[in-house]
């Protein structure tokens, strides 16, 4: 059994990491050009960064860093406090147990004012698969087992960012949508990236292949195009955090404010002013290939 903070195999997500297919990296691609647009909008050089992930090396940077450390544990940093202005994660932190405490760790080992930036899966990324795997085992097997890892929500993104301690903490979404031949050309390129099951509650045993056809039967019918192909949902969440600096901007004390919002927004308090952003650019990948199933799923 699992308790509140370890549901994942670390020493297997671990060992997948290691056997990752680079020709299956598109996803960890497209994370590393998410942040590299993030990271070219911010004025500053930095010197000493931390990476964690894949596609983070001397080249994703428009000035070489004076010190380049790549970690190896995101849980288990085992840097000194103060040591990088910058700290960098691309999709690695949805396989953490203890998130709150390893952003505790980030900020920690973050110079004053130094940047926090990280894209993780979070929302609804794989939903299709979730519901497909939930609903063939309940008709088969009359039970479920976990699957599908849980993702963070952006606002829970946000406040994560202000339990750790971070300053002007900022968390938005970028959606993409991918096409699949089949839904275990899915499964198949999941298992290559390393981003398959890796929940320690998961089941040890072999899938029946009546199971996994069957979800394959559901995802087909209820998340196909027009064309036969299968949609699958990679919600990609933008963390963004400052380590508190004496020269940052600080917030106005409490009734200090010049201006009454409901003059300006009326009475009722609209939706938008949540301190955080979101924002979708709705993409689409087409990936052609054949294969076989994979039991793990």
């Amino acid at each position: 059994m699992s308790n509140g903070y370890t549901i994942f195999d670390r020493p297997l997500i671990r060992q997948r990491s290691r056997a990752r297919d680079p020709g299956a990296d598109y996803l960890f691609v497209e994370g590393a050009l998410g942040l590299a647009e993030r990271l070219s909008e911010i004025n500053r050089t930095f010197k000493e960064v931390l990476t964690f992930g894949p596609g983070l090396a001397e080249d994703f940077f428009k000035t070489k860093p004076e010190k380049l450390a790549k970690g190896q544990d995101e849980e288990l940093l085992g840097f000194p406090e103060n040591s990088f202005d910058l700290v960098i994660s691309n999709l690695t932190l949805h396989w953490v147990n203890d998130l709150p405490g390893t952003l505790v760790q980030i900020r920690r080992a973050l110079k004053p004012d130094g940047l926090f930036l990280a894209v993780m899966f979070g929302g609804e990324t794989l939903a299709e698969l979730k519901q497909s795997l939930l609903m063939a085992e309940t008709e088969i097997r009359g039970g479920v087992s976990p699957r599908v890892s849980p993702f963070v929500e952006i606002k829970d993104g946000g406040h994560l960012l202000q339990r750790a301690g971070f300053a002007m903490p900022v968390t938005d979404m970028d959606k993409l949508t991918v096409s699949y031949d089949h839904p275990f050309q899915l499964m198949s390129e999941l298992r290559a990236m390393g981003e398959n099951n890796a929940l320690l509650e998961r089941q040890k045993t072999f899938t029946g292949k009546g199971t996994l056809n069957r979800a394959a039967e559901i995802y087909q019918d209820l998340f196909s195009d027009a064309e036969g192909r299968i949609m699958a949902s990679f919600h990609f969440l933008h963390l963004t955090g400052w380590a508190p600096g004496p020269d940052q901007p600080k917030p106005l004390k409490p009734g200090s404010a010049k201006v009454d919002l409901r003059d300006v927004f009326g009475k009722k308090r609209p939706k938008a002013l949540s301190g955080f952003r979101e924002f979708s650019r709705n993409q689409m990948v087409l990936v052609d290939a054949s294969a076989g199933v994979h039991e793990e799923f």
